[in-house]
């Protein structure tokens, strides 16, 4: 993350007119499983270095080799310091070059940049190894998330040929904007309908509202969450989409929650900053 959208001390620095976005950068990393890790060290703008093929934070550092995304992984992890170190290598499987506007003021983008991929992750700590189907994509703006957006809904799912991502926004001014695309392996895009959201039971220990999309005659249903969050719920979830049973990654973004003082106050914890 470049002017990390969840950093406090950002929201802090801008609050004082200071807003530069490479004073305020994070690799996220999150493990689920038995094997449980979290990181997202934040660092100032001498621990950052990009090139159109490269970007160094700290220790850790991405870049493409050919046409694969190398992820080099050294960070420690939060609350409690562990080493989290490894690699993680994205083949994309399609580049449909699709991006979106979130907000309709050309404020707000998101670029799937590879819907489908082939993701090898291998760790030497914790020591884990697998591979399988991934995805990765890129948000970008010119203002905070909270200006822009009051909360989200976004899911993605692997289809028997090809991929599927549904997002579902309401935004600052009111308006909702939902919008579900189908991505092919050719790399063709092709947007697809969807019924009105259905809710899914909060979050079990910050209550953070969370809804979904399937089929008519059918209804999502929560089978794991992996993060919850006072402002941000994870989870796996059990739909149809386009005919076929998925399942999906889902999250539930509340901005809401996020610009509450006692939030800030909580996230430094999770998110501490290491910047000289």
């Amino acid at each position: 993350m470049i002017g990390s959208v969840f950093s406090p001390y950002y929201a802090w620095a801008r609050a004082r007119g200071h807003d530069d976005p490479e004073h305020f950068c994070a690799l996220n990393v999150a493990l689920y499983g038995d094997c449980s890790r979290w990181a997202m060290t934040e660092r100032g703008r001498n621990q950052i270095k990009r090139t159109p093929d490269t970007l160094t934070i700290a220790a850790s550092h991405l870049h493409w080799e050919g046409d694969t995304l190398v992820i080099a992984i050294n960070e420690t992890t939060a609350p409690i310091p562990r080493p989290l170190r490894g690699e993680v290598r994205v083949h994309p499987q399609m580049l449909p070059g699709h991006r979106e506007c979130l907000d309709g003021q050309g404020r707000h983008f998101w670029w799937p940049v590879a819907p489908r991929a082939r993701v090898e992750v291998k760790l030497t700590h914790p020591q884990l190894a697998w591979s399988g189907v991934g995805y990765h994509d890129s948000n970008w703006g010119d203002e905070p998330l909270a200006n822009g957006f009051a909360d989200w809904d976004w899911s993605r799912a692997k289809l028997r040929d090809g991929s599927a991502v549904v997002y579902d926004v309401r935004r600052r001014n009111g308006e909702e904007h939902t919008f579900a695309l189908r991505f092919d392996p050719q790399g063709g895009v092709e947007p697809f309908a969807l019924p009105p959201r259905l809710g899914l039971p909060k979050g079990r220990w910050w209550r953070v509202a969370r809804s979904a999309q399937s089929d008519a005659n059918t209804a999502p249903q929560i089978l794991q969450t992996l993060e919850d969050t006072p402002f941000y719920i994870r989870s796996t979830l059990q739909a149809q989409w386009l005919g076929e049973p998925v399942t999906a990654v889902h999250e539930s973004l509340s901005l809401d929650r996020f610009t509450q003082p006692w939030v800030q106050l909580l996230l430094p914890f999770r998110m501490p900053r290491w910047a000289r």
